[in-house]
């Protein structure tokens, strides 16, 4: 196998990258300025020592608690529960959240074997019995399995009267994901979200 039938193959392992756009991601790499690749190949091989999970919110961050839950600042009676730590990025980029956010790692899915065990729905308990929340915001994707995951949510939280569910309003796209939602749709949905 030559280098470049190396290069296209790595990049078809990324998500959306299929063989087509691998291919031309590799032409212009290959007609890129050295330093440009030598850059981006550094940013690559180093980026799992410089970003992990924040140890409160579990979202991706360089700085352990992450400037989220580190900001005194946000409305620390909210907490926004999302399937993945984009999912934070995409939130914060409407504009219309300033509460916390805990990262589940991924959503129920039996047919792929993920669990409420492979998930960190133990961890939002021990936030929610240590924290002062009063609303939790359950912003899993709107697909079967960010549904079954919401309903799981609520069925562990059904005797808590205390707090407030809710879910993101209509807006979003059925079968797609947060990370995709343009940011009107998404602060519409965050605006008008409803008891869950």
């Amino acid at each position: 196998m030559t280098a470049l039938e190396t290069l296209i193959k790595s990049l078809t392992r990324l998500p959306g990258i299929g063989p087509k756009s691998a291919s031309r991601l590799a032409y212009y790499l290959i007609k890129s300025d050295r330093s440009f690749n030598r850059a981006l190949a550094d940013s690559i091989a180093t980026i799992a020592d410089k970003i992990y999970p924040c140890s409160v919110c579990g979202s991706f961050t360089e700085t352990d608690p992450c400037p989220i839950c580190s900001d005194t600042s946000r409305d620390q009676s909210l907490l926004c529960v999302v399937e993945e730590p984009q999912d934070v990025l995409t939130i914060q980029a409407s504009g219309a959240y300033g509460g916390l956010y805990h990262v589940l790692g991924g959503a129920i899915s039996p047919l792929d074997g993920v669990g409420p065990e492979h998930l960190s729905f133990a961890k939002l308990l021990k936030r929610l019995d240590e924290g002062r929340f009063t609303e939790l915001i359950i912003a899993t994707n709107p697909t079967e399995e960010g549904d079954t995951t919401a309903l799981y949510i609520r069925h562990l939280l059904r005797d808590r009267g205390e707090i407030t569910i809710t879910r993101l309003a209509s807006g979003l796209p059925i079968g797609g994901d947060l990370e995709y939602a343009d940011r009107i749709t998404l602060a519409r949905s965050l605006r008008g979200r409803v008891s869950f």
